[in-house]
């Protein structure tokens, strides 16, 4: 059989991921236990077959897998995907999908909703795909949810995404993609190193950031890495046992004039402003 050719991106990775982290070629191979002329060599792609243990040592200090460094070119990959293969979620290395998500089902092979309450929270950042400990959460069917997705029902606690009741409970839908979360979501967001959850609007940023704003504007938006989050659960709905309060008359005469000038302005043959 004809072995079949196949591009390596290894040299060029290293050389990417050693500037990234500026770093001279001085530096990386002190760190390497290596001679510069060798690293140098192995950047230019003049060593054809480095030593296995050279591999290993790379795909270490990287915290990248062998495979990754070898098959993928590094430098086309968004930010995003950069800073969580650097955080250790390498597909190789982990041995499926960059994040797993543990679920339960119920006799029929249906997805349960599993209800975090606040006392599990702190458990939640450590168990959070661990199969036996999302088992171990009370479980709900909920009626009128979608046939797609997997669903999560979360606390929310104090009053930074007001006018949402303090004390509700958010349904979530799981989000694998990242990239696909429209700016100013309400999402909830499970942050490493934490011992709770954050209820936020959410904002996927380019260079690898996101950005987490409040509804309630005593609240000042900050920005973590993508590598610091562990998982996003898009918001569905909520369901509260507070009351809404009644309108005061003040906001229905501003509702009701708002309504008067959009009337207004669909009215045919009104004429156009000028133009400024």
């Amino acid at each position: 059989m004809r072995s079949r050719s196949q591009k390596i991106f290894f040299a060029g990775n290293i050389k990417f991921l050693r500037e990234r982290k500026k770093m001279s070629q001085e530096a990386l191979a002190a760190e390497l236990g290596l001679t510069r002329a060798k690293l140098a060599a192995i950047e230019a792609g003049n060593t054809k077959s480095p030593q296995p243990e050279d591999y290993l040592n790379f795909s270490e200090f990287f915290k990248i897998s062998i495979d990754t460094l070898l098959k993928i070119n590094l430098s086309t990959l968004g930010e995003i995907k950069l800073r969580e293969l650097e955080a250790g979620n390498d597909v190789y290395i982990r041995g499926g999908n960059l994040r797993v998500l543990a679920i339960s089902v119920d006799p029929s092979n249906n997805e349960n909703v599993e209800y975090v309450p606040v006392k599990a929270k702190a458990g939640y950042m450590a168990g959070y795909n661990d199969p036996e400990f999302i088992a171990s959460l009370p479980k709900y069917s909920l009626p009128n949810l979608p046939a797609q997705g997997t669903f999560r029902v979360f606390p929310s606690t104090g009053d930074s995404m007001l006018p949402v009741p303090e004390n509700s409970d958010i349904i979530t839908q799981y989000v694998e993609d990242w990239t696909v979360i429209k700016p100013d979501t309400p999402c909830i967001v499970i942050l490493k190193g934490q011992q709770d959850f954050v209820f936020k609007m959410v904002t996927v940023n380019k260079e690898g950031t996101i950005l987490l704003k409040s509804l309630n504007s005593m609240y000042e938006p900050y920005t973590v890495d993508a590598s610091d989050v562990m998982e996003i659960w898009r918001f569905y709905a909520y369901t509260s046992k507070e009351f809404p309060e009644a309108r005061s008359e003040m906001t229905t005469v501003l509702t009701a004039i708002r309504n008067l000038e959009e009337k207004i302005e669909q009215l045919p043959g009104k004429p156009k402003e000028d133009a400024k």
